[in-house]
């Protein structure tokens, strides 16, 4: 099932960034190998659990797996690994690429074995530069691309982290895009070959393209940033009993907006007129809708601009999100029984396709729960295997 049917993915990346990326590579139909350390992804460890190993986070990045744990520093484990890559059609990692040439997995290495072989890095930064060697992490890269520093902007003086791992995710969907288009060109050309997607250089596209603003002159016209992002009130407005989210932008909405407000002194206003008004005072824009929000109930406002045809939506929290009627009515949170964690409460791929649907295959395995099938289908025999294990190549198979 799925676009990428037939696609063999061996996954040797950890923690957030690559487990996303490879996650949505498996959703799409691809046959995913996840090569674990003989400890396991340090994810299993973060959140509550019912069993050891098996967290939320975990569980919520390594769906559509197979998983597999091998000592790679050990020559039978780094043999193991050749072999499961000689029939993959791409291979992603997300260590510095000075630790896969000490392992003697780099590129030309892992080439000689599949030339055929999509080798995709996700990093922290491109290798012509100084910080080839660089260790990263979302929340350096948030820090390094500006993130912080806007959001001071918008509230009380204080620089903060964004909070969400969105780096490690924008720049696992962009290890995506990089990754198909790669496979494209190889059935076109027959040809393999290193993709590299670093995180600095990705996240300072994805944040200046919004915030570049006058730097994109030389010499420049401003000092960059997007008013209307950076604007203290642009923000869920309260109401006299919550909070709402609303964005009355175009003319269109604004003209419905004072109909339904009956605000024809706003209509007047050269500061709420027109676009170009409006964008030059989006401080005093923002800020007159702050105060209009909060004469009326989240419920009076849903029903008012719903009516309107204006742009708003609930603020949710993590539960109430749960429970809300549109992702209800379209089965986005499915609970699902694993097999060793009961119940647990997933989420649907948001993708659709008219041809190739797709469909949860695996939910997250348990560590190595795969790895004697996957030996045994390298070419592995069972005197080889228990070999490896006695060695500490491999760990003994995942017990029920």
């Amino acid at each position: 099932m799925g676009p990428l049917q037939g696609i063999r993915v061996i996954d040797m990346t950890t923690v957030l960034m690559g487990p996303y990326a490879t996650q949505m590579l498996g959703d799409y139909g691809a046959d995913v190998i996840k090569v674990e350390s003989l400890e396991g992804d340090v994810t299993r460890l973060i959140g509550p659990t019912r069993h050891p190993g098996m967290g939320p986070v975990f569980l919520n990045t390594n769906r559509n797996k197979r998983s597999i744990a091998l000592d790679l520093k050990k020559a039978a484990g780094r043999e193991a690994v050749l072999r499961l890559i000689e029939s993959a059609d791409v291979l992603i990692y997300n260590v510095r690429p000075q630790a896969m040439a000490r392992l003697d997995l780099g590129y030309e290495a892992v080439a000689k074995r599949n030339p055929r072989l999509i080798y995709a890095g996700v990093f922290g930064f491109g290798q012509n530069g100084p910080y080839a060697a660089k260790p990263a992490y979302d929340d350096l890269i948030q820090g390094a691309t500006g993130l912080p520093a806007l959001m001071a902007q918008t509230s009380d003086g204080l620089p903060r982290y964004v909070p969400n791992a969105l780096v490690d995710r924008i720049v696992g969907l962009t290890a995506v895009g990089a990754i198909c288009a790669s496979l494209v060109h190889r059935d076109r050309s027959g040809r393999g070959q290193r993709v590299d997607i670093p995180m600095f250089e990705t996240m300072a596209g994805f944040v200046l393209g919004d915030h570049l603003g006058g730097l994109t002159y030389d010499p420049p016209l401003d000092k960059g940033g997007y008013a209307r992002h950076l604007s203290r009130d642009r923000r869920p407005y309260r109401t006299s009993d919550g909070y709402i989210c609303v964005i009355v932008y175009n003319d269109k909405q604004w003209e419905s907006f004072f109909n339904a407000t009956g605000r024809d002194d706003l209509r007047q206003d050269p500061k709420f007129a027109s676009f170009a008004g409006r964008s030059v005072n989006i401080d005093a824009v923002y800020g007159e809708l702050a105060r209009i929000f909060e004469t009326r109930t989240t419920a009076e406002w849903q029903e008012l601009l719903t009516k309107a045809d204006i742009p708003v939506m609930p603020m949710h929290d993590l539960e109430s999100m749960l429970e809300d009627p549109h992702l209800v009515a379209t089965g986005y949170f499915p609970v699902v029984e694993h097999p060793t964690e009961g119940p647990i409460r997933s989420m649907k791929v948001s993708a659709s396709w008219s041809e190739t649907p797709v469909e949860t295959v695996r939910l997250a395995p348990r560590l190595n729960e795969h790895g004697e099938e996957l030996l045994r289908g390298a070419g592995f025999s069972s005197d080889e295997i228990a070999a490896m294990i006695r060695e500490g190549a491999t760990r003994p198979a995942a017990q029920d």
